[in-house]
């Protein structure tokens, strides 16, 4: 995936906003205000996208380009390195795993919203 592919898949989701609140080279993809998927512009073959706990560390495990989030909680964040080593269905499904877990974190009212919108 490169970042138009990135930018194009997260903007799919229903409620989801892009800004770069940080700087001019992080782009931040935001649901209900919550963030789910960071790139950057200078190096965009990485990202960093929230995940559960227990699957995070499973997937620091078995693939050598997911590592703990970089300038991110550690425990709920990972970085993904796309080096072409994982297809783009699975990065599409670490995406949207990112983008659910942030929907599970909103008050019950915005859940149900998405739930009905998918």
């Amino acid at each position: 995936m490169n970042i138009e592919e990135i930018r194009a898949y997260c903007l799919n989701f229903h409620d989801t906003t892009e800004s770069f609140p940080f700087d001019e080279d992080t782009l931040v993809f935001k649901v209900s205000g919550k963030m789910f998927c960071l790139t950057s512009l200078s190096e965009p073959d990485r990202m960093n996208l929230k995940c559960d706990p227990e699957k995070a560390i499973e997937l620091r495990e078995q693939y050598p380009c997911v590592i703990p989030g970089y300038h991110m909680s550690k425990k709920m964040w990972n970085t993904v390195i796309i080096d072409g080593s994982v297809s783009k269905k699975m990065l599409q499904s670490w995406i949207k795993h990112s983008f659910d877990e942030v929907v599970k974190g909103l008050p019950k009212k915005l859940q149900l919203q998405h739930q009905t919108k998918k």
